[in-house]
Order: structure tokens, then C-alpha cells, then sequence
């Protein structure tokens, strides 16, 4: 998906960093109305229809958005890549600041102002942003429409009727536009001097052609990803045999006149232009990358740290998590100094499953056990619970080989999908049982799905706010839910507890390595080596991350700053409330408030403490 417009519906959907919404009341709500309450209540009911007015007006430029909330309107569509649709989105914007500007936030209820600052810091900073619009690449080896268009089919496109049908069809039938669209998308930022690292196109194009094999692209007993995705949810919807039939057939079509020449166009494209790729990345290498870094970093972290102080932080913490795993080492009696140690946990067989189906089964099966204790957990460390479900799947064999370890997909907001964790068993050495846990709190309960299914059903809020986020809140969540998941009996095995570590090192590490590539301008070889003396991750492994780094500048920093801010957070109001604090209260308070900028939360939180004193 074009980046910039990634953005611009950032506040509609996404996958691993949605963020809340506040269901808390306005105290005045239970007090006897008032001329004054009433015009204040007024003014509120303007405002909140206007946020959600302008949620859904982003919503109706965007089919793709409307698929991920569970409509089936324009369920025959993808999005426009086209300059042209810029410009549509250029002009909604500006004509909803100046909607925000006609508001007076003095005459709101405090959480309605609050959301009138979030709605217009966001479109101002769109606005702001726009000058950097083919900056960042669409397609890459962790995201992008190649890969987007299959995943989003597989996983989002529900057939229940011929209508649901006929419209994935269209859906294959209109990929040859959205490629020519993306190539012309890519062409411009080429000129520009915006392409992405070498070793891109090896993944992009491996897994384009992974598409294609099966029928009807290849002579095989076995069906495409596309067509047995397909001709099971036709099978399973209550759909007659005769109109089967002829689905099937329209859709072995489109797949073989449509999606296969598409791809090959995009193959051939993707091969000229890597003929043009820089050999290392490097934000810096870009027009202007110095102060691109610079806003990106500002934007993830929502805060107004340097790169250096970034990777300072980065130094410091790595040294502080060394201490504690050496504590673990010689308590487990490993004898050897900590490098030695990374190298035992990276290498001995007894932390890896078996390669094959049934140490891929028995993964699944132990995290959802893990899952399992954490959720009859939840209620010492929580009021407020998810409704929807979760569930645990593998990655698709189609995208496994490019995809990252682990992630969620939120669930569908009308209950219709729930809210998925993926783990990659691609390879079984990368995914040692002394970090199964750590990933699956992170992602899964108290993590992401907690933090999103919760924010999906609050009431009362702007969809904004309910469907948007900001990646330091949400990531910075996810980590924090690692260590929060300790105080609540998990990681009783200490291998465990040095995988929560591990991971905690390697989101500190992430500090100094993307600040290392986009602002000291370091190779990917000096990336490498650091992670590889610094963790106990498989090589791998830290070739993978580095790799995800040079397309993702600033993504990797949120995570550790997020924590750090969340944890500090919690600290001031242990210390200010004494024996009024209770934890589950505090949590409520971070999630019940949303996803919101580090700054943001720290307000909210100031809040809550004096309420509560």
C-alpha cells in the first residue's frame, strides 16, 4: 500500500498497533441539567458528530478500511494509488481542519476536548507530512500491496453469499489497475532518489512468484493459495452447487488472465529497478534524510528525544539487562561469561522444537496453554476485560518466509472475526520455547489484544480514537505486558524468564541499531554484529530484524521508549498514592484512556492521580 496513504488511514485500522478509546463519564453527566450543562452537552453532540464525520469520510476513500471493519461495502475494490487520490485526501484534510477550526475546545467537556486536540494534532501533522508523501517504501519484505493483496483476501474477505463471491472475483480482476498504479507509484520516488536497499527484491520477488504456484498457474495436484482460499469459503457459504460451479470457474479465470500477469508485470519492474538499489540503506541516504529521520522519530515516539538521546538510552539499558541475565546465567550454574551463555541458548537443541508438523503442532498447542493461564490471571491485574475471542494460528505458508516471528490482527468490530495471534513456525530453530512466552504475552493477553479488543468496545467515543493509535502506545504496551505478565506468575521456568529478557534486550538494542543505521550511518554488517554480541538471537534471526530496520526507519524505537514511559508512569502514581493505588485502577486509566501520544498519557495519568489522592 502506498505509504503515505498508509498513513493517512492509519487512523481507520491496524494490525499490530491499534490504540483505545474512554469510556469514562463527564461528572456533570449525573448532575441535574442546566442551561450551562445543556449547552456544554450541545457542544460535545457537535463536536463527536463531526470527529465521526470526518472518520467516515476517510472510511469511504478507502475500500481496503472498509473490509478491516467488517463491511461489505465496496468489497469489489482496492484502494487508489493514484497521484490523483493524493490529492482527494490533500483536500478532505484541509477542508476538516478548517471544520475543527470553527469549534471552540474551551466550550467541550474535558474528553471530548480531548479528542478535539487528537483529531486536529493528527490532521495537522498529515498536513505537515505531506511534502514527505514518497518517502518510505510501499513494497518491502515485511508489508506492501504484493503481499497486501492476498492477505487481505485470505483473511479479511468473508464469502457468505454469491454477491460476497463475485466480489472477490472483482477484487482478482482488479489487480492489473492497483499494479500499474504502484509501479507508476514507484516510479516517481525512483526519480526522487527513494528506492528501497538491494536485498529488498530477493524477498518481493520470491514471494510473488510463490503465488503463483498451484492451479491454475502451475500443472499441480494442488490448488494456488488464492484458489483454495477461495474454493473453500465458496464451499463452506450457503451457495448452490450449480453457482459454485461457475464462481470457481470465473475465479480460475481472473486468477490466471488477471492476478498472474499483474504479478509477472510487477516481477519485471521489480527486476529493473533492482538494478538501481542502493547496496545499503540508510535514511540518511535519502534526499533530505537527515530531517526525514528526524520527523519520523518525533512522530513514533510522540516525544522530542534526539537521536542521540535515543541512542544513549539505547546503551544504557542494554548494559542494565546484561546485569540481570548474568543473575540468571549463575543461578541456572552455566559455566562461562555472558557471551558464552548467548552462544549456548542460540545454539543447544534442548530450547528448539522439531522440524516438522507435529513440533509445529505442539508450539501452537504450549502457547495457547501459556494464553490460557495468563487470561484466568487477568482480573488480579484488571477490571476491564476483552469480549472478543482470540485465537492462535500459524502464518500462511505463502507470505512464512518474509513475515516477522509473531503479530496480531485485531478483531472484526462487530464481533464477526476475533482477534488473531500469528506465529511464524517457518523455521522452528528461530522460535526457541524460552521465548514462546514473552512473544505470546506481547501479542497476545495482556498485550495487544487486551489493549485493542478493549479499545474496540468502548463506548462512546469517536471511531478515531477507537480504531487509531500511536505506535509508542501500543508497542510500548506490548512490551510492557512482557513484564507485566512476570508479576502475574508467568515465566516460572527460568530459561523463560531470560527469554522475557532477551526480548526486553533486544527492544533496547533496537534503540541503538536504527539510530546506528538512519543517523550514524551504519552498514548493515555493523548492525549485524552488534545484535550478534549483544543478544543470544540466531543470526538469522539479527540479519531478518537488521533488514526491517533499513525499510521501517524509527518503527523499532517505539517499543522500548513506550515501556520506559508507561513504567515511569506507573512509579509517580505508586509513590503519589501510597495505599491508594491499585494497579488494576492504573490500568484502566492507560487503557480506558485510549491510544495516546506519550505526552498525552502522561496527562491523562497526572489526572487520574489527583482524582485518586
Amino acid at each position: 500500500m502506498h505509504s503515505y496513504r498508509c498513513k493517512a488511514l492509519a487512523a481507520l485500522f491496524v494490525t499490530t498497533s491499534l490504540a483505545g478509546a474512554c469510556s469514562t463519564q463527564n461528572n456533570t453527566a449525573t448532575k441535574p441539567a442546566d442551561s450551562t450543562h445543556s449547552t456544554a452537552n450541545q457542544n460535545d453532540t457537535q463536536a463527536l458528530a463531526l470527529f465521526d464525520a470526518i472518520y467516515e469520510e476517510r472510511v469511504a476513500l478507502s475500500p481496503i478500511s472498509q473490509t478491516y471493519l467488517g463491511r461489505k461495502t465496496n468489497q469489489d475494490k482496492w484502494n487508489d494509488l493514484s497521484p490523483e487520490q493524493d490529492e482527494r485526501y490533500l483536500a478532505l484534510n484541509k477542508a476538516h481542519l478548517k471544520q475543527l477550526n470553527a469549534i471552540d475546545p474551551q466550550q467541550l467537556s474535558p474528553q471530548v476536548a480531548l479528542s478535539y486536540t487528537l483529531q486536529k494534532t493528527e490532521i495537522k501533522h498529515w498536513l505537515d507530512d505531506y511534502k514527505w508523501r514518497y518517502y518510505g517504501y510501499p513494497i518491502n519484505q515485511m508489508f506492501g500491496t504484493h503481499s497486501h493483496v492476498p492477505s487481505l483476501l485470505i483473511n479479511q474477505h468473508r464469502i457468505t453469499s454469491v454477491k460476497d463471491a463475485e466480489n472477490y472475483i472483482a477484487r482478482l480482476q482488479g489487480v492489473p489497475k492497483l499494479f500499474e498504479q504502484l509501479i507508476t507509484d514507484l516510479k516517481t520516488r525512483a526519480s526522487l532518489g527513494i528506492i528501497p536497499p538491494h536485498f529488498v527484491f530477493e524477498h518481493v520477488i520470491r514471494d510473488c512468484n510463490n503465488l503463483l504456484v498451484g492451479q491454475p498457474f502451475t500443472e499441480s495436484p494442488d490448488k494456488s493459495t488464492l484458489l483454495a482460499d477461495f474454493t473453500r469459503k465458496v464451499n463452506e457459504a450457503d451457495i448452490s452447487q450449480a453457482n459454485r460451479a461457475v464462481l470457481l470457474k470465473d475465479a480460475s479465470d481472473a486468477l490466471q488472465n488477471s492476478v498472474k500477469p499483474a504479478y509477472k508485470d510487477l516481477i519485471a519492474y521489480l527486476q529493473q529497478l533492482e538494478q538501481q538499489a542502493p547496496t545499503e540503506g540508510g535514511a540518511w541516504q535519502m534526499p533530505d534524510g537527515e530531517a526525514y529521520y528526524n520527523l519520523l522519530l518525533r512522530r513514533t515516539t510522540t516525544t522530542t528525544l534526539t537521536a542521540e538521546q535515543i541512542h544513549t538510552i539505547g546503551l544504557e539499558e542494554v548494559a542494565r539487562i546484561h546485569k540481570e541475565m548474568t543473575s540468571i546465567k549463575d543461578a541456572v550454574k552455566f559455566d562461562g561469561d555472558l557471551q558464552a551463555f548467548f552462544s549456548f541458548m542460540r545454539t543447544s537443541p534442548q530450547f528448539t522444537y522439531e522440524e516438522s508438523e507435529a513440533g509445529k503442532a505442539q508450539y501452537l498447542s504450549e502457547t495457547q496453554a501459556h494464553i490460557a493461564n495468563m487470561e484466568a490471571a487477568l482480573p488480579t491485574m484488571f477490571n476491564t476485560l476483552p469480549k472478543a475471542a482470540l485465537k492462535v494460528k500459524a502464518v500462511e505458508p505463502f507470505r512464512e518466509k518474509s513475515a516477522g516471528k509473531a503479530f496480531y490482527q485485531s478483531p472484526a468490530p462487530d464481533g464477526s472475526r476475533p482477534g488473531i495471534y500469528y506465529v511464524n513456525l517457518y523455521s522452528m530453530a528461530n522460535m526457541p520455547w524460552y521465548q514462546m512466552e514473552a512473544l505470546a504475552y506481547h501479542e497476545a493477553v495482556p498485550g495487544h489484544h487486551m489493549q485493542i479488543a478493549i479499545a474496540q468496545e468502548l463506548q462512546d467515543m469517536p471511531k478515531f480514537r477507537k480504531f487509531g493509535g500511536y505506535t509508542a502506545y501500543s508497542e510500548g504496551w506490548g512490551l510492557y505486558a512482557e513484564y507485566l505478565a512476570k508479576e502475574m506468575g508467568g515465566y516460572q521456568n527460568p530459561y523463560s524468564d531470560f527469554g522475557r529478557l532477551s526480548w526486553e534486550l533486544w527492544r533496547a538494542c533496537r534503540l541503538v541499531v536504527d539510530t546506528g543505521l538512519h543517523a550514524k550511518r551504519w552498514t548493515r554488517q555493523q548492525a549485524i554484529d552488534y545484535l550478534h554480541h549483544n543478544t543470544p538471537n540466531p543470526l538469522n534471526d539479527i540479519e531478518r530484524a537488521v533488514e526491517r530496520y533499513l525499510v521501517m526507519p524509527s518503527q523499532a524505537t517505539a517499543y522500548k521508549v513506550g515501556m520506559l514511559k508507561i513504567l515511569e508512569l506507573r512509579e509517580q502514581a505508586k509513590q503519589q498514592l501510597g495505599a491508594n493505588f491499585d494497579i488494576r485502577e492504573f490500568h484502566d486509566a492507560v487503557l480506558k484512556n485510549g491510544g495516546l501520544p506519550l505526552d498525552v498519557l502522561e496527562q491523562q495519568i497526572n489526572v487520574w492521580i489527583t482524582e485518586n489522592k
